[in-house]
């Protein structure tokens, strides 16, 4: 049997990702438990949603902070919580390599692309530009580089030919929501079976 792996859970907004997790694991779809939710912005809409699941719900303003005392109350925060995995879920700041380094191969982050292709803000906006056929999004392993490291799943979603920016976001968001699941059970039965 699988054992439950306790997340940490990083958000700046709305944290659909997030909640996405949250149902699948209310729904045994996921074994797993949020141990921990933490958001950088107070007004986000992602922290009632958690206080209504009765998840432990942490905010850590980053205003005002440097990167570096941001980064050292986060990590406290998610060793404290005694998490496995920290998946970062609209997260939207860049994490310090110290934050990297105190979880080795355990922070995970989705981007709305297929990695490496269009890394950065506003991919689906460089994947329209971009003339491409094919998008949809990447969970990967997080390194010490933006949108970088080791890919862990990809989910295609093909470029209509009347796509906009909004259209693109919401069919690859769908994606997204099947993914990230999907990769944080992947590494548990991973880390399982060996």
């Amino acid at each position: 049997m699988i054992a439950v792996k306790r997340l940490g859970i990083l958000i700046s907004g709305r944290g659909s990702n997030f909640e996405a997790i949250a149902r699948n694991i209310r729904e045994g779809k996921l074994k797993a438990e949020i141990a921990i939710v933490i958001s950088n912005k107070a007004d986000a809409k992602g922290i009632e949603t958690a206080r209504g699941l009765r998840l432990n719900v942490v905010v850590i303003e980053s205003k005002g902070k440097t990167r570096e005392q941001h980064d050292a109350e986060m990590i406290a925060a998610l060793e404290t919580a005694n998490v496995d995995l920290v998946c970062l879920a609209g997260y939207m700041r860049l994490l310090l390599p110290s934050f990297v380094q105190a979880f080795p191969g355990r922070v995970l982050n989705i981007h709305p692309s297929l990695l490496p292709a269009f890394p950065g803000l506003d991919a689906q906006k460089q994947a329209l530009e971009a003339g491409v056929k094919v998008t949809g999004c990447t969970v990967h392993y997080v390194d010490e580089l933006l949108d970088h490291g080791p890919i862990i799943l990809q989910k295609e979603v093909p470029v209509l030919s009347g796509d906009t920016v909004e259209s693109l976001s919401a069919r690859i968001l769908e994606q997204e929501h099947v993914a990230y699941s999907e990769a944080i059970a992947e590494i548990i039965k991973d880390k399982e079976s060996k």
